[in-house]
């Protein structure tokens, strides 16, 4: 991504504007961290990466200040002979003049922002990390259940663009059918967004294209949602071993990503749209903590142990009075 693109885009949203180096707009911005580059301003530039934008916030600029003018001048080169792709400054009560003339010689784009160090850095880094996501599409459904971003899979013709519509119909949100694109969000989330061309649209065999915005509203759609549960939807199969108890917990990989993954067999009669709801609300008790399947192999497995404790015992004595003790509770026949 050009340096040019990122001040188009956040020239508003973070007040950037440009004070040195127009020449070097072209530049190019090669990974999404952001660096803060008061050690190279000192001498020590070994862990400065040149494709990364460089953040100066006020300590930086005090430390430039309180240096002699010749002194500026070289920490100011020593940090633009780096070749970033831009350098930002945070706000500060003045920029010195030897690092705009080193900026202009050296064509690195200087910009600066009244935003503290701390939200420009947490702002450029959001940016930064969606602007140049891993991006890869998949083939599936994705729906949002109870606030649950659900990734419906399974081969074609399956029944997934169905389900997602009858989800729709009971309240819940479309965020993309058969096409989702999804990229890898720092640090362990995958957010999974509809395909520019086919947004907001659905393919029902037999019926063809429908709009869910255009029938339903916009209460029915979300842009782009985190996926937290893959629903795996297969042909029943008699011959196949399905889980019981959900104690054994499955996972799906996406870009690296291990997200939570159920296997529903699909069989005429199944209402596939409740078990769905069902499993977002046990996904958001698992979240919380609840593990309900995990609870009950707990109660079992503690009655079980119970059970043997009492038959390892030895049989129980009849009982006998101690000597000397007369019992007087059953009348004397005699």
């Amino acid at each position: 991504m050009k340096i040019s693109s990122l001040l188009n885009a956040l020239r508003v949203e973070l007040g950037l504007e440009l004070i040195a180096g127009a020449a070097g707009l072209g530049r190019k911005i090669t990974g999404p961290g952001i660096q803060k580059s008061g050690l190279a301003l000192a001498g020590f530039n070994k862990m400065v990466n040149p494709g990364l934008i460089q953040v100066l916030g006020q300590t930086e600029i005090d430390y430039l200040w309180s240096l002699a003018p010749k002194q500026r001048r070289e920490a100011a080169d020593n940090l633009i002979l780096l070749g970033p792709p831009g350098i930002v400054v945070s706000r500060s009560s003045g920029i010195p003049e030897q690092l705009v003339q080193s900026a202009d010689m050296g064509c690195i784009p200087l910009m600066s922002t009244g935003l503290r160090a701390t939200l420009l850095i947490d702002s450029l880094h959001k940016y930064m990390a969606n602007r140049m996501a891993r991006i890869r599409s998949i083939h599936g459904v994705l729906v949002e259940v109870f606030g649950i971003g659900i990734l419906l899979i399974g081969k074609s013709g399956i029944g997934k663009s169905e389900c997602a519509m009858e989800l729709v119909m009971r309240g819940h949100r479309l965020v993309a059918d058969d096409v989702v694109d999804v990229n890898y969000n720092p640090p362990s989330s995958i957010v999974g967004a509809g395909n520019e061309l086919i947004r907001h649209n659905m393919e029902i065999r037999g019926l063809g294209i429908i709009n869910i915005k255009d029938l339903f509203g916009v209460s029915a759609i979300c842009e782009s949602k985190k996926i937290e549960l893959v629903v795996n939807l297969e042909d029943w199969d008699n011959s196949k071993m399905y889980d019981r108890l959900g104690i054994v917990t499955q996972a799906h990989n996406i870009l690296g990503v291990a997200i939570p993954r159920i296997d529903i067999p699909v069989r005429p009669g199944r209402s596939l749209t409740s078990i769905i709801e069902v499993a977002a609300r046990n996904q958001i008790l698992k979240v919380m903590g609840h593990h309900s399947a995990l609870e009950f192999q707990s109660r079992i497995d503690a009655n079980v142990a119970v059970a043997q404790r009492n038959s390892s015992a030895p049989p129980e004595q009849p009982y006998r009075l101690p000597a000397g003790i007369i019992d007087d509770s059953v009348e004397d026949s005699s």
